[in-house]
């Protein structure tokens, strides 16, 4: 597999400012997406809780790496798999994996933030903590509108924090440990959670969790410190999106494929970003429209594994629950 560039990505594109020396770095070789971009950057404003967010993930985000206490202390590792698994539950983390990263995990190079910009990503340590945290379904439950960037933005600050705290730890044990967090990966985390076992991609390009569907956010601390890696899970996500259809088709802008082949369900992130900035929210109707993310549970997947067919009815029976809920009114806090 590629390494990613996060250069490309459209969160990174949007920090490209007009004048910028990244700006004429970047789009000098990628012109084609120079005029879609400056055009994306004009669009739409975020609400000041999630800026605040936003803002908060930037200021720690010097505190992600750091020196090791110069004693290393020996662990057994599968003694301290079960560890680090209880501690990031205990920490607030809704699911926790353990991925063996190589090179596909990481970026090639930087895209954020600007002082960062265009380095190459060399230190590969070889172990990842995944840590997800749920994602408040009540507010979910009002996509599109701009509370679910609140509640994405919240999620990704709670995420950061047990990652940060669980890479402390394993520096004061005399690791090297980094915390990867929103605005400040050096990796891919989707595809660290699902080689640790937390999910498997689907229609929406998103990591779809058995449990929790899509409604997670991740951070990953990479580590040298012994674990014992978790195995990748499939539990039919692909047959189940072939017949679902849920995400593109209530997708406003059609940014999600409808294609049949696995291999080209890709999500069109410039269609994607342009409707959160018309909707002032990053959206989420995909993840509120996705039975996983309200728990389609276990025995209906066992069900399915069974008999094919089963999909269906238990697909009309949550379609038919879903469109009989109105779009609630926004929380209070709001």
């Amino acid at each position: 597999m590629k390494r990613a560039d996060e250069r490309d990505t459209i969160f990174a594109r949007m920090t490209y400012e007009k004048g910028s020396s990244r700006n004429k770095d970047y789009y000098s070789s990628r012109k084609e997406l120079e005029k879609i971009d400056d055009e994306l950057r004009k669009i739409g404003n975020f609400p000041s809780p999630a800026v605040a967010n936003f803002k908060f993930l930037a200021d720690i985000r010097p505190f992600a790496d750091g020196e090791s206490a110069p004693k290393r202390i020996k662990v057994d590792p599968a003694d301290m798999t079960r560890k680090i698994k209880a501690l990031a539950h205990y920490y607030g983390a809704d699911v926790t994996g353990i991925a063996g990263l190589t090179e596909k995990h990481y970026y090639s190079h930087r895209g954020r933030p600007a002082s960062e910009y265009g380095k190459e990503v060399r230190e590969i340590l070889p172990m990842g903590i995944v840590t997800g945290i749920r994602m408040d379904m009540d507010v979910i439950d009002t996509a599109p509108s701009p509370p679910v960037v609140v509640e994405s933005s919240k999620s990704y600050v709670k995420a950061a924090v047990t990652g940060m705290m669980i890479s402390y730890y394993l520096r004061e044990l005399g690791y090297r440990a980094r915390n990867h967090m929103d605005g400040n990966y050096l990796l891919v985390a989707g595809r660290a959670a699902a080689d640790a076992g937390l999910g498997e991609f689907g229609r929406c390009g998103m990591l779809v969790n058995p449990d929790h569907g899509p409604a997670v956010r991740y951070s990953v601390v990479s580590t040298d410190i012994p674990l014992i890696a978790d195995n990748p899970v499939s539990f039919g996500l692909k047959e189940f999106c072939r017949e679902c259809h849920n995400c593109d088709r209530y997708c406003p802008v059609s940014a999600i494929s409808s294609d049949e082949d696995p291999e080209k369900w890709k999500v069109d992130a410039e269609k994607c970003y342009r409707w959160w900035g018309q909707a002032g929210s990053d959206c989420s109707l995909c993840i509120k429209a996705c039975p996983f993310s309200w728990g389609i549970g276990r025995e209906d997947l066992s069900l399915i594994s069974k008999d094919k067919s089963k999909i269906h009815e238990i697909l009309d029976e949550f379609n038919k629950n879903f469109q009989k809920r109105s779009e609630k009114q926004n929380p209070e806090w709001f």
